[in-house]
């Protein structure tokens, strides 16, 4: 099972240590393998969440999933974002960016530090979002109780979530903008930058977030339907409509995991440059962290491990909602990525613990009933 599922992440693996070698020796197989194991640190809290929206989807989506999705994350977020963010930033052809990155790799990383504050933006918004719709949800199962009862109960005033990240947004804008003029206001035209990428930020959330969960809805309602009038569904071809639906849910839910892993993918692109420059040996340690946390994702769904430790996706968000704070902090404080990581593995480590005290008690209860 193990081997089937995490095959490809073994084989990409070999393959982008033995480049690395080519291509810039042992050194280049050091960086690889350091860069490889941040992007799994940094994203393993980005696995758990996907588990829980994979496990709707049906065998073929998972597939497409492991197929053209890591060719997203690998290709599209791993090599294509960096340039494409020196690019915009710096109001030349990718083609440029690409000799840039390659040429001049100094001044490649100084356009993509000064691009930090509006990806941040953008990320910290969208993350944030997935973190406050999660805890102002009443859930049946509650991991920390007495936090999540009263937000719980918050979450029924309407729209408390996007009012909530408005607020975090102008106040991290307001914060820039003030630091900025005390610093000569060298960064004070960026306030604006960062106003707008995190309203992008949450519009995309908005937007991908409401198509697949109406599709997702409709989907429910046509399997409902089908479940009362199976005769009259056949035919009246009501079965085709549902295939089709499931379709369309499928792929919004589908894209939602694409925006997710992107956003999930910003702080490990962004600290990889603490670690080389060098945009070659940058996309294959990330690259091959990309694969196993996809690996991962559906190793979860296939095992059936969100079921049985049920707090794992309570500590996944918290570490998104940390994760989502970080972002906004950095755009204009600077912070370890070893702090970013050790925070997801905490939280989602404590939510681990907590799943399996959680089995052993009931495990107990049902053996005193028995008894």
């Amino acid at each position: 099972m193990v081997l089937k599922t995490f095959g490809w992440s073994f084989a990409v693996t070999a393959l982008g240590l033995v480049a690395a070698v080519f291509y810039g020796g042992w050194a280049g197989f050091g960086v690889v393998a350091i860069l490889s194991i941040l992007e799994i640190s940094l994203s393993f809290d980005n696995a758990v969440v996907n588990a829980g929206i994979l496990k709707k989807m049906n065998a073929f989506w998972q597939k497409i999933f492991l197929t053209i999705g890591v060719l997203i994350a690998v290709f599209g977020m791993r090599l294509v974002f960096p340039v494409a963010i020196v690019a915009i930033s710096a109001r030349i052809g990718p083609i440029e960016a690409v000799d840039l990155a390659m040429t001049d790799k100094d001044m490649y990383q100084q356009l993509v530090t000064d691009a930090h504050p509006s990806i941040a933006a953008f990320g910290g918004m969208f993350l944030l979002m997935i973190f406050l719709d999660f805890i102002f949800e009443d859930r049946d199962i509650k991991w920390l109780g007495w936090l999540e009862r009263p937000l719980a109960k918050l979450g029924k005033v309407d729209m408390l979530s996007v009012c909530i990240a408005l607020i975090v947004l102008l106040v991290s804008a307001m914060t820039f903008a003030a630091n900025a003029h005390q610093h000569g206001g060298t960064h004070v035209d960026k306030t604006e930058t960062v106003l707008l990428s995190g309203i992008a930020g949450l519009i995309t959330y908005l937007i991908v977030g409401g198509l697949s969960g109406f599709f997702e809805n409709k989907l429910e309602e046509e399997e409902e339907a089908e479940h009362e009038a199976e005769e009259a569904a056949r035919k009246s071809g009501k079965p085709v409509t549902a295939v089709a639906m499931a379709g369309k849910a499928a792929f919004f839910m589908f894209l939602y995991l694409e925006v997710l892993d992107a956003s999930f993918s910003f702080d490990g692109v962004i600290g990889a440059f603490a670690i080389t420059n060098d945009i070659v040996l940058m996309a294959l340690g990330l690259g091959i962290g990309a694969m196993y946390v996809r690996s991962l994702t559906v190793y979860l769904v296939r095992e059936g491990t969100l079921d049985d430790y049920v707090y794992l996706e309570h500590g996944a968000h918290y570490a998104i909602g940390a994760l989502a704070v970080i972002l906004l902090i950095t755009i204009q404080y600077q912070i370890s990525e070893f702090i970013t990581g050790l925070v997801g593995v905490v939280l989602i480590g404590w939510s681990f613990w907590s799943s399996v005290r959680r089995n052993k008690r009931l495990a107990q209860e049902g053996v005193a009933v028995e008894a």
